[in-house]
């Protein structure tokens, strides 16, 4: 009996947990991105803390109009964690949504509904995005220690924009055709989204244009609560809505390209 046909004579009940678990598995597996979690992240805080030194910096808290004069070397170190972030939550749910599309055409011919699999994969890319946000957190603290609260907006602030390259992976998945345009648009969109919010290297920085920006919410929450004692909640919205536009985008799609066709005729 095919896998399919196998998966066709389940409990619609037992569908979910299934295809969730096969979701977190396939986004799970991924070795290299795995690797560069473990061990990409504390490096590329090594480097970046050796590099920006403790150089005092200007930052604008838009919510507040406030500006904070930070240590440059620890807001660094915030824009890094979300750099990473976003190449790593977008590079593991890209190729694990791109990997399983054919299967996930095959199961919503053999009975699996198209709801189940659309919940499943949110659910775990919102399991996996929230895990690796939490990692990179945790990495940053050997080379700064905020405070509890200061640490939390950090964490905060990363899971948003986990979240928000995890649904762009799954968008880009189910919309190119081949891995290097994907992996060329999330490293790509990456580096230039984070970087240019850090005025150490962007003179910019403070500029309204990067409101625009995915990441600008999430630095603003996160530079916020780290250094300004100031939740900025409008902010964070703002870097969920690119998270919930890009799923919905993706999911509509993922709809569309596994939906089943029936052919009348003699």
């Amino acid at each position: 009996m095919s896998v399919p046909d196998a998966v066709q004579l389940r409990p619609k009940y037992t569908q979910f947990p299934t295809a969730l678990r096969f979701c977190v598995r396939d986004q799970t597996r991924n070795r290299l991105a795995a690797l560069l979690l473990v061990l990409f992240v504390p490096a590329w805080y090594l480097m970046m803390d050796a590099l920006a030194g403790h150089t005092p910096l200007d930052f604008k808290l838009y919510a507040t109009g406030r500006v904070l004069h930070v240590d440059g070397g620890h807001l660094t170190l915030i824009s890094a964690g979300l750099n990473s972030v976003t190449i790593i939550a977008g590079f593991v749910v890209f190729d694990a949504v791109r990997k399983a599309l054919a299967f996930d055409r095959r199961l919503v011919f053999a009975g699996y509904r198209q709801g189940t699999l659309i919940g499943a994969k949110s659910l775990a890319t919102a399991l996996v995005a929230t895990a690796i946000a939490l990692y990179t957190s945790l990495a940053m603290l050997p080379f700064w220690h905020p405070s509890p609260g200061g640490w939390l907006a950090v964490l905060t602030g990363f899971t948003a924009i986990a979240l928000t390259y995890g649904a762009l992976g799954l968008l880009l998945g189910v919309l190119v055709r081949h891995d290097l345009e994907g992996f060329f648009l999330i490293i790509m969109g990456g580096l230039m989204d984070t970087f240019l919010q850090n005025p150490l290297g962007n003179p910019l920085a403070n500029k309204p244009v990067l409101a625009w920006f995915p990441s600008f919410g999430p630095m603003q929450f996160a530079v916020g609560g780290a250094f300004g004692h100031a939740a900025l909640w409008s902010h964070l919205a703002l870097g969920l809505s690119w998270a919930a536009g890009f799923a919905v985008t993706g999911l509509v799609i993922f709809r569309i390209r596994t939906r089943t066709r029936t052919h009348s005729g003699a």
